[in-house]
């Protein structure tokens, strides 16, 4: 897990020059279909959710994070939710998320966005504070995304959601591991430290 979620931020950057070059210099790829909802992945769970006795929480919405190249756009965008019974650690968890970076016009290239969404595995939740994880299912045709990290990746992402007027919120992304290191394990997600500079998210606690 990289240490700074900015550098974390870069992972779409990072992958593609591993890769090559092709976050900028590849054809600007066919519109991305629509992102999955919850209740494509949830909807064997909607008797849990739908009783009264079932302490529930959600995380819902979309925003641009703070990233160092201001030309280019990080976002991240998420419907999530759990059930819990007791304790901390939710009973089922589901929905989608999705990462996408996108890069201007350079060099005689065209714009192009590259994106990974992911199915949700956990939602843990706890005042204005929140992590999900789950492990990629779809990223875009060409996406360095398809060649450099594995069918089900899994990525943490962690959320500061203040009250109103308390401060922006802010977003911290797990990376990729090294080879031999220990892969992400569900529920794990790093400090939120980068702000959200545009758009928002909404957080039911289930306490």
């Amino acid at each position: 897990m990289l240490k700074n979620s900015l550098r974390a931020a870069a992972l779409l950057a990072l992958v593609a020059a591993v890769a090559t070059p092709v976050a900028v210099a590849a054809p600007a790829p066919a519109e991305a279909p629509a992102p999955l909802s919850a209740s494509a992945y949830g909807s064997a769970h909607a008797s849990a959710e739908a009783s009264a006795s079932t302490l529930r929480s959600s995380l819902k919405g979309e925003g641009r994070m703070e990233y160092p190249e201001t030309e280019e756009e990080v976002r991240f965008s998420v419907d999530a939710r759990a059930t819990y019974a007791a304790g901390s650690l939710p009973t089922r968890s589901w929905g989608t998320f999705r990462l996408s970076h996108s890069y201007p016009a350079k060099d005689g290239a065209p714009a192009t966005t590259h994106w990974g969404e992911f199915k949700v595995d956990c939602l843990t939740t706890g005042g204005p504070t929140a992590t999900v994880t789950g492990t990629l299912v779809r990223t875009n045709p060409g996406s360095p995304w398809q060649g450099v990290l594995d069918p089900h990746f899994r990525m943490g992402v962690s959320f500061l959601v203040p009250p109103k007027g308390d401060g922006p919120s802010r977003i911290g992304l797990s990376g990729g591991t090294l080879e031999g290191e220990p892969l992400l394990t569900k529920c794990m997600a790093p400090a939120a430290d980068a702000r959200v500079i545009e758009g928002g998210y909404t957080l039911r606690d289930h306490r």
